[in-house]
């Protein structure tokens, strides 16, 4: 067993770090508390590659692999989970549907520009009333003389409004199938279709610089070769693309931690209380090896699943495990983060703050908690 990484992986993933250190992270507190997007720090990501991370070369990518896409998404979420997201989605679930199951026409006309962070993408899953129970879609897609007319509403959905965004891909409801049940089917809605409109940025606890709105259609009209993949198998293939997608929101957990174990390892060095810097308190010694130790297992973890991933193997119960336990480390580490920065963790001039409230969503995204304990459960023949 070899737990080296290569001589790529190590280049990127210190690729990574130097952007996140030098550009992200003095940044990150005032875009947080601006809710400002960061339109040239994704600019920046475009030059470096890591829009296109993953992708084979031919159509704009860099061949990178998942493992090397896991550790840029550490290094970035490490300074600021807002930045690391935009990142996660545009790759895992704006890019890759069309990498997976996009003609060859589809992949020359959305996947090569999005690869070269030309303009973001977005994946229009959930809905008001689907998101754990993602087949309850009630966007429909009717097809008319040769136009997909689509009625509908989609929700918390990311990357979808910005001055940058070309389209979102969503579900919809294209029929009814022999056994009564919804045909769902996957339909590219470019940004300037006539009835597709965006609502205001939502208001969020965290991932504040990140772009998240809620999406309406209505009457909204598209080519009949906007279908992606086959028809009928809209939620087969998002499903497909969640599986890889939480890699992703597992190595921006495990970053998360990282960060904020950094904060309060610089902090308990630096704060004194009865005469000495309280990191010589056994109390804070033990809170710190803790997070330690759950940030090496939650890591370990995450590249196994990448590392199955790209060695063609079974990794969707490995994906579901790194994503569940990456995300309540991160909630447990940040936590004690700022316990440690005691009343100074409570407010917003340190990071820990932002994390504290960044956090929470990991473990909701890309399939809750719950939803992970049922996918694993299953897996067990449960």
């Amino acid at each position: 067993m070899n737990f080296d990484l290569t001589d790529e992986q190590l280049a990127i993933s210190r690729l990574a770090r130097e952007f996140a250190t030098d550009e992200v992270r003095p940044r990150a507190e005032e875009m947080d508390r601006e809710e400002a997007f960061p339109y040239d720090l994704v600019a920046k990501m475009a030059e470096l590659g890591f829009l296109g991370l993953p992708f084979p070369e031919a159509y704009g990518g860099a061949g990178a692999d998942t493992v090397s896409y896991a550790l840029a998404i550490m290094e970035i979420a490490r300074a600021d989970a807002s930045t690391a997201i935009t990142m996660a989605a545009h790759v895992s679930l704006g890019a890759t549907p069309f990498y997976l199951f996009g003609t060859e026409e589809q992949k020359q006309r959305y996947l090569v520009p999005l690869a070269q962070g030309k303009m973001l993408w977005g994946f229009g899953l959930t809905e008001p009333e689907a998101g754990s129970d993602a087949g309850n879609c009630r966007t429909t897609a009717q097809l008319e003389n040769g136009q997909w007319r689509i009625n509908g509403t989609k929700a918390f959905i990311t990357n979808s409004g910005t001055d940058l965004s070309g389209g979102t891909t969503i579900t919809a409801v294209t029929d009814k199938r022999a056994d009564g049940r919804s045909e769902i089917s996957n339909i590219i809605v470019p940004q300037t279709t006539p009835g597709f409109t965006r609502s205001k940025k939502y208001r969020k606890m965290g991932w504040r610089a990140s772009d998240t709105r809620e999406l309406s259609f209505v009457d909204a009209s598209v080519p009949e070769e906007n279908l992606l993949g086959k028809r009928g198998e809209g939620l087969k293939q998002f499903l497909t693309i969640l599986d890889g997608g939480r890699i992703s929101v597992a190595a921006l957990s495990v970053g998360l931690a990282m960060g904020a174990y950094d904060e309060a390892l610089a902090y308990a060095k630096e704060r004194r209380a009865f005469g000495q810097t309280i990191s010589k308190f056994q109390a804070i010694q033990f809170k710190l090896v803790d997070m330690l130790c759950e940030i090496e297992h939650s890591k370990l973890m995450v590249l196994k699943a990448a590392w199955e991933k790209d060695n063609k193997r079974d990794f969707l119960q490995t994906a579901s495990l790194a994503k569940l336990y990456a995300g309540e480390v991160s909630r447990r580490v940040v936590n004690e983060a700022v316990q440690i920065h005691g009343g100074y963790g409570f407010m917003d001039e340190y990071p820990v703050s932002r994390m504290y409230r960044d956090q929470k969503i990991n473990e909701i995204g890309e399939g809750t908690n719950e939803v992970q304990r049922v996918v694993i459960a299953r897996r067990m023949g449960l």
